[in-house]
Parts: structure tokens; C-alpha cells; sequence
């Protein structure tokens, strides 16, 4: 059996933790408000430039070669993970997701390349010694699109130059706080794009529809990448205070599973000091 200095030493680190994980939660909590905030404002402008290139596109003979199929030789994955752990299932579940869908569909690291963004799914993938052509490590926890401008830009380009045929975004769907969803989306090719469109609005467009489409399209595109990052870290933080909260309370069980041992152990010690002084004292007589 511990002693009860062993024990009470286990008290004190056990209480030590849980204000740590206590700690993170409440930080996760605040973050997780703003993060929310941030991917739900965004929706109305993916919306909205969605309703404008579905109407150009609907109503022209746009040739684009974002809108068109094309023989996939080569499939492009970006996943999005965190830069740090401790945030329950977030990171191994679309880790998990990505490596069977790779496993299934590819028998070559030709037929497919990574980006990833965060530093949990660059290890992953350079563990495993995954194909990755493009990394970001290091994003802030309220990004703003400036940091991933150049990684969106050049993934499209990828896209584009057909150094890829398809694209597809692995992240966690912000659900509540307590669910997030692993989603998969085809980015690229926007084949999909006004399918069960019903806008209403007219435009107007000035050059014209073409060359609006050639710029609007590639800001699409990356505006999806922008706003998975988004829903992704909404997701990550609900994940990160839903697993610290769990922590906080198995510390609490702990210390009280702990503390009875303790006060079993110091009734037990005081139960022998008696005895031993009972059994002295009648020794002497």
C-alpha cells in the first residue's frame, strides 16, 4: 500500500493538473466565441460570390477550366489539423478519415499529394512518408485570410496548371460545441457550382462576364479553402474545451478516489499507533 505521503503527494499533483486543465478550457472557451463568430460571418460572402459565379456561369457558354472535368491523374488532398494536441479526437479523426481514403483509392504516391495545414498533420504525413507538396504551419487561432493567401493562391494555381486534376478539403464541420463532423469537399473542379441555385437577383457586368468569371473563380475556390480554416478552428477550440473540461472532471474523481485512500491509510496508521500503545501498556503491567 502507498504511503500516505505518496498519496498525499498524488493530491497535490492531481489539483495542480486539474487548475491547469481548468485553465485551458476557460481560454478555449473564450477563443471558441470569437472563432464562431468568425466562420459564421463569413458564410454570406461564400454565398454570395457562389450566387454570382452560378449566375455568370448559367447564363453564358463560359469555358473555364476550373468548371470542367478532366481525367484525374493526380488527386490533390488538403487536410487541416491544429498546431498543438490535446483537443480530444479533433486531429486523429480526420487523420483517420485521409489515410483510409488514400489507402483505398491509391495504389502509387504518384496518383496523389497533400497540403496540409497544421503542425499535427505535417507529422502525420511525414511519418508515414506522405506525398505533401505544400505546407503552413503555425496559424493563428483567429486567422485572418492574409496568412493563407499565398498557400490558397498557389493551390488553386496547382489546380489550374494542372499539376493536380481534383481537389478535395479534409476538416471538421463545426456542429455544436459539443460535435464536430469530419467533412470531405470537392473543391476543384467546380462542377457542382448553381446546382439547386434559385437566385432571383439580376447583375450586371462590367468588361464582361468572361473576364469577370476568370477572376472570380479562382477567388471562389479559395474562399472555400478559407472558409473550411475557419470552421476548422471553431471546431478545433469546441473540441479543445470539450476534452479539458473532461479532464478537469477525471481530476476531480481522482482526488476523491485518492482522498479516501488517504483517509483509509491515516485511519489505519492511527488504528496501529493504538494498538502498539495498548499492547505496550499491557506489557508493563
Amino acid at each position: 500500500m502507498a504511503s500516505l505521503r505518496d498519496i498525499k503527494s498524488k493530491i497535490d499533483s492531481t489539483k495542480k493538473t486539474k487548475k491547469i486543465t481548468k485553465a485551458m478550457q476557460m481560454v478555449s472557451a473564450s477563443k471558441l466565441n470569437r472563432a464562431e463568430q468568425n466562420a459564421k460571418s463569413f458564410v454570406p460572402y461564400s454565398e454570395k460570390i457562389q450566387e454570382v459565379v452560378a449566375n455568370i456561369a448559367q447564363s453564358t457558354s463560359a469555358n473555364h477550366p476550373m468548371l470542367e472535368s478532366r481525367d484525374v491523374k493526380k488527386t490533390g488532398y488538403l487536410v487541416i489539423t491544429s498546431d498543438r494536441g490535446l483537443a480530444g479526437g479533433y486531429n486523429s479523426s480526420v487523420l483517420r478519415k485521409l489515410y483510409q481514403t488514400i489507402t483505398a483509392n491509391h495504389k502509387s504516391k504518384d496518383e496523389y499529394t497533400i497540403i496540409v495545414v497544421g503542425r499535427i498533420g505535417y507529422e502525420f504525413c511525414k511519418k508515414r512518408n506522405m506525398p505533401i507538396a505544400k505546407q503552413i504551419i503555425g496559424i493563428a487561432d483567429q486567422p485572418d485570410f492574409a496568412e493563407i493567401k499565398d498557400l490558397t493562391y498557389e493551390t488553386v494555381q496547382m489546380f489550374i496548371n494542372e499539376d493536380i486534376d481534383e481537389l478535395h478539403i479534409y476538416y471538421n464541420h463545426f456542429v455544436s460545441v459539443i460535435s464536430q463532423e469530419v467533412t470531405t469537399k470537392k473543391a476543384l473542379p467546380l462542377t457542382t457550382i448553381g446546382n439547386g441555385s434559385s437566385s432571383v437577383s439580376q447583375y450586371e457586368y462590367e468588361p464582361d462576364q468572361d473576364k469577370i468569371l476568370e477572376v472570380l473563380l479562382p477567388q471562389y475556390a479559395e474562399s472555400l479553402i478559407y472558409g473550411a480554416l475557419l470552421d476548422g478552428k471553431a471546431s478545433e477550440h469546441a473540441a479543445r474545451m470539450t476534452a479539458m473540461r473532461s479532464a478537469s472532471d477525471n481530476a476531480d474523481d481522482i482526488v476523491d478516489d485518492l482522498s479516501l485512500k488517504y483517509n483509509r491509510a491515516r485511519q489505519a496508521a492511527i488504528t496501529q499507533e493504538i494498538t502498539e500503545i495498548i499492547g505496550g501498556a499491557a506489557a508493563l503491567e
